[in-house]
């Protein structure tokens, strides 16, 4: 029989302005201990050098992750201009150098290059795999290997700031997948000059932003208390980005057991995904086929804390 896991079912997202020097699961390991909770992960990792949104999925709300990290992600970045690091950023060793500075226009006209549809090489000090090993481990371990290319929707790359000629400050929308170590590095490639990441902070992801995230302190002087549970938001708050359709009692309990349940939509199409509500909770996820919602993921949703 396999061991009960201890702790609260209390489902909800916990939004963490993540700081320098401390890893994605360590965040996560911190939340879950504030808040006593059962389960809690979390949707896009930071490296642990990059700060900013890092939203926690508690209990049910773990089931919709996977929506929060197809979302778009806005992130603000510094470039050093003019050095080449074996990890692509502030971390590694300099590996290569360049006098050149480009100017403001140029840098400009180069950013086009990274919008759209592209093609982006990962760092070899990622968790990208190669032949099942993690290309971090292989890099550590001085071999030779190439990493392939993986494509990435840019929605937007824009130049912020121009604190001096060794530093620009970007600021990139994206979709999954996306390597800013790689943007700075190919971007120094473009202009001739060698770049790499010197900070890098995540502005917002999908419907969570940075203004309304808790700080680790916070967390820490709210640990265990109840008024932390205040600052944990709807589940549905994951699925911001899926069209909602409303269930009444009879559907919610045959959509809650995995079957197809009749839903009232106004606005969806054959065979889109969507969510269903019941009394404004979400009780399923899945695709809208004649007048029924056919479930993938069904949530279990009681009130936060419960």
């Amino acid at each position: 029989m396999a061991r009960k896991r201890k702790g609260r079912d209390i489902s909800g997202w916990l939004v963490i302005d993540k700081p320098a020097g401390i890893t994605s699961t360590a965040v996560v390991n911190k939340v879950r201990w504030a808040l006593r909770a059962k389960k809690a992960g979390h949707a896009g990792t930071l490296d642990p050098e990059a700060t900013g949104v890092l939203a926690v999925a508690l209990g049910e709300a773990t089931k919709t992750v996977p929506y929060i990290t197809d979302a778009l992600k806005a992130y603000r970045f510094t470039v050093r201009l003019g050095q080449s690091t074996n990890t692509d950023d502030a971390e590694g060793e300099v590996i290569a150098t360049s006098p050149a500075r480009p100017e403001d226009e140029d840098i400009k006209a180069a950013l086009g290059r990274f919008v759209g549809d592209i093609q982006q090489v990962p760092p070899k000090f990622s968790a990208v795999k190669i032949d099942g090993e993690r290309a971090y481990k292989r890099a550590r371990d001085g071999e030779e290997f190439d990493v392939e290319a993986r494509p990435l929707w840019v929605e937007e790359l824009v130049l912020i700031d121009r604190p001096d000629p060794d530093h620009v400050e970007l600021e990139m929308i994206c979709g999954k997948g996306g390597y800013v170590r790689s943007i700075a590095r190919d971007l120094g490639e473009a202009l001739g000059c060698h770049g790499h990441v010197v900070t890098l902070r995540r502005i917002w992801s999908g419907p969570f932003e940075v203004e309304s995230a808790l700080s680790i302190d916070e967390i820490e002087s709210l640990a265990q208390d109840p008024a932390l549970d205040a600052h944990v938001l709807p589940l549905e708050q994951g699925l911001a980005d899926l069209p909602r359709v409303d269930c009444a009692d009879v559907a919610a309990a045959q959509l809650r057991n995995g079957n197809p349940g009749p839903v009232i939509a106004s606005d969806v199409a054959y065979g889109e995904e969507c969510w269903a509500a019941h009394q404004g909770r979400a009780v399923a996820v899945g695709r809208y086929k004649g007048g029924e919602l056919h479930p993938s993921r069904v949530f279990n949703t009681a009130p936060a804390g419960a």
